[in-house]
């Protein structure tokens, strides 16, 4: 669906039109006529339906455009119009300058010259000798004038057989040429087949397919325009025709035989300052490294190089080697091309060429400044500073070295019992990626064509302190494997996954929460996490040419079932029994979630509906009577349910008695969390765009807990589903973005729907929220 105009200018047209007449009629020369277009009928005399692309080609080629049309009037062409007075005013100006256009006349449709073009797209596709018929319609009243083009198909030509004419083929010297040919005629993947119609788009493809595969069998010099089919339409009389394909005279011998590569030569360290220094060579695994000091050991940068000498030349695994030494993220710009090295053909029939690989790295290390100001629909407030140094090439092999460390102050301005609290969180973490596995170790060239998997190891403190309440240390550690399957598919292993949370510092005010709530007291009570995590990401969305792309994740988290071969049983403080390890209580759950997320563009001006699916379950067991605090799910906020505060909702009907609460806080979180979005996104001006959604979701808990009556999840969680709709506005700057959402509640968990249009919420947030 393509819209005449783009959202922002339609709104400039509500108001121009309550002012404005927008009747074109009278300025329209007399003798000339407005055009309204063109209709084009197929007649199928064939009753073969299966032409709707042939059609949408065609209806291409209808020229020229009218005029654009809005709810039945032309408000381009009006404030054209307008503006060629001669005093137009200044509103008129720049109307005219936004959305102006120029007249289309009917004088200035060739009717003819687009009849020849309809018929050559119909030629291209297979129908010959179809008849087209035209006329035109003229409103003398509204001074507008149409064309129809009526077009009647013939049967088209269908393929009977496709083979190679040999006699056009090359003389005995290039018999490997023939034999290659010969295959990739015969070959499944062809795009040729018995019974298809004559099409010139399939030819094309046919040809592009045969190039690509005997370049990948070592022809470096071979182009898809030494190849040329003909059709032989003589032999049948039912419309059946033999597809020859044949080389072109004058092919140059040079492209009619493969290459050899003869040496690889690598540069490790390639730029500017680089270039005219004296460099050493260092031979490994038949490859030469050429640089001046060493930057990149050659043991590090060998195994992503897929080319070898005595190979032929194949672009595959170019642009695979090219993909791998991107994906280190030492380097800037990956330069690989090929030196010819002879003119002759040796007596195996081959030529020769070098390979060169220029690599230019990237500054090795930098700091990375960020402050934030950070407001929160839980009308937290306050400032973020955070400080990230990295270093791309630690230890000389791709290894990326990254030290953050932040500060955040945040208080509450509100009224109730939680106004004037605060928190600050201090954070740092290390991170070590390592552009190679470690553990086990594997042959990454015959396990990993596309890209090799990287290993993390990361360390992290973080220290919060939520005055009135509790103070918070949390350590964690991780050591997992990230590979990129494919284009669109990511998988990211953490074997060893380890989480140690200890509270301090509580209050009496905090101490009275937690016994008001046995199951939140023992969510914070596990204070050791050690398991496993894998996520999985199909994600097509990086293909700016789709009109529909697909994103898809899956998340698994287990943690406990390793430790409980270990444990020890001991009593808490109530005198129940539990199991620790090194004398600390750990956490037994299983946890998963899947995010669906579907973009589809409406159109080429950047206007995009977005439908996302997201769906969640944890669950606790041995050693664990829920979840841990921290891996609770909640609804609500700038990434969720927008009309509903962070933690606004659930968990199920539940609804605290003073929202304003500490309680009401801690308590709505749950084991299960269902939501669907979905957003309408459309631009404004440059660098703005606007955006209209619906949000609905909640989250429920998988056992009855008495101190949150309607929490568990049961059969009529349809209806505790929170609803609410919006309008947004987002700055969008070479992708960073600042977004604001205004949201008012459509309908609340087990209450009927009703537009609180009187409430809303307004969220503050940085980037899309799906």
């Amino acid at each position: 669906m393509k819209l005449p105009f783009k959202t922002y200018q339609i709104g400039i047209l509500l108001v121009a039109l309550a002012v404005y007449s927008c009747s074109v009629e009278k300025y329209i020369p007399e003798d000339e006529f407005l055009y309204r277009g063109a209709n084009l009928k197929f007649i199928d005399t064939v009753l073969d339906k299966n032409y709707k692309e042939v059609k949408t080609e065609t209806e291409g080629v209808l020229y020229p455009q009218p005029n654009s049309r809005f709810l039945g009037m032309y408000p381009g062409l009006y404030f054209h119009y307008k503006a060629q007075r001669e005093n137009p005013g200044i509103i008129n100006k720049f109307f005219n300058k936004k959305i102006g256009e120029e007249p289309v006349y009917f004088s200035a449709v060739e009717v003819s010259e687009t009849e020849e073009l309809i018929y050559n797209r119909l030629e291209n596709r297979g129908f010959f000798y179809s008849l087209i018929e035209s006329n035109s319609t003229i409103d003398s009243s509204s001074h507008t004038a149409k064309v129809n083009y009526e077009v009647t198909l013939k049967k088209p030509y269908v393929l009977e057989t496709y083979q190679l004419e040999k006699d056009s083929l090359p003389s005995t010297d290039s018999l490997e040429l023939v034999k290659k040919l010969e295959k990739a005629v015969v070959d499944e993947n062809s795009v040729i087949k018995k019974g298809m119609r004559f099409d010139l788009a399939d030819f094309k493809s046919e040809r592009e397919r045969i190039d690509e595969f005997l370049k990948q069998e070592g022809y470096y010099n071979f182009n898809g325009n030494f190849l040329i089919f003909e059709a032989d339409t003589n032999t049948y009389d039912n419309k059946k025709f033999d597809l020859f394909l044949r080389l072109k005279d004058n092919v140059p011998d040079k492209s009619k035989v493969p290459y050899i590569i003869d040496d690889v030569d690598v540069y490790p360290n390639e730029s500017i300052e680089t270039r005219d220094q004296e460099k050493d060579t260092v031979s490994l695994d038949s490859l030469d490294f050429i640089q001046a000091k060493e930057f990149f050991k050659p043991k590090r940068l060998s195994p992503y190089i897929l080319l070898k000498p005595g190979q032929r030349y194949n672009p595959i695994l170019s642009k695979y080697t090219s993909r791998r030494l991107s994906s280190i993220g030492t380097y800037k710009f990956v330069n690989i091309h090929y030196k010819e090295n002879d003119t002759v053909v040796d007596e195996n029939g081959f030529r020769h060429l070098d390979a060169i690989i220029e690599l230019s790295p990237l500054q090795k290390r930098s700091l990375r400044a960020e402050l934030q100001g950070v407001t929160k629909s839980n009308n937290f407030a306050g400032p973020g500073l955070g400080l990230t140094y990295t270093n791309r090439n630690w230890f000389k092999g791709g290894e990326q070295l990254n030290i953050r460390g932040s500060v955040a102050y945040e208080k509450q301005f509100s009224s109730g019992e939680q106004s004037g609290l605060s928190s600050l969180q201090l954070g740092l973490e290390t991170s070590v990626r390592f552009p190679r596995l470690l553990f086990p170790i594997v042959d990454v060239n015959k396990r990993f064509k596309y890209s090799i998997p990287q290993t993390e190891v990361k360390l992290g403190i973080d220290y919060l302190n939520r005055s009135q309440l509790y103070s918070l240390n949390s350590y964690q550690t991780s050591f997992g494997y990230i590979w990129k399957a494919n284009r669109y598919v990511t998988h990211q292993l953490n074997p060893i996954n380890i989480n140690y949370v200890r509270l301090g510092n509580v209050t009496e005010e905090f101490n009275e929460i937690l016994n008001q709530n046995q199951f939140l007291r023992r969510s914070f009570e596990q204070q050791f996490i050690a398991g496993l995590t894998y996520g999985f990401t199909y994600n097509e969305l990086v293909d700016n040419y789709r009109t529909g792309a697909l994103y898809f994740n899956f998340n698994f988290d287990i943690a406990g079932n390793t430790l409980s071969l270990f444990d020890q049983s001991a009593t808490d403080e109530d005198g129940n029994a539990i199991n620790e390890f090194l004398g600390l209580q750990y956490a037994q759950y299983a946890k998963g979630d899947i995010d669906i997320r579907y973009h589809y563009k409406l159109n080429d001006d950047g206007q995009v509906l977005i439908a996302r699916l997201f769906g969640g379950l944890g669950y606790s067991y041995g050693n664990s009577e829920s979840l841990p605090f921290v891996k609770q799910y909640f609804a609500g906020g700038p990434y969720s349910v927008r009309a509903f505060r962070i933690r606004g909702l659930g968990p199920g009907s539940y609804q605290p008695t003073d929202e304003s609460s500490y309680n009401a806080y801690f308590d709505r979180a749950g084991d299960i969390r269902l939501e669907a979005n979905l957003e309408y996104r459309f631009p404004l001006f440059n660098y703005v765009n606007g955006a209209i959604f619906t949000d609905a979701g909640n989250v429920w808990l998988l056992r009855e807990n008495d101190a949150l009556p309607g929490g568990k999840f049961s059969s009529s969680f349809t209806n505790e589903l929170g609803i609410g709709s919006g309008v947004g506005v987002r700055v969008d700057i070479q992708g960073f973005v600042i977004r604001f959402d205004l949201a008012s509640p459509l309908k609340r968990p087990a209450k009927s729907f009703e537009f609180e249009y009187d409430s809303p919420v307004l969220n503050f947030a940085i980037g899309y929220p799906f």
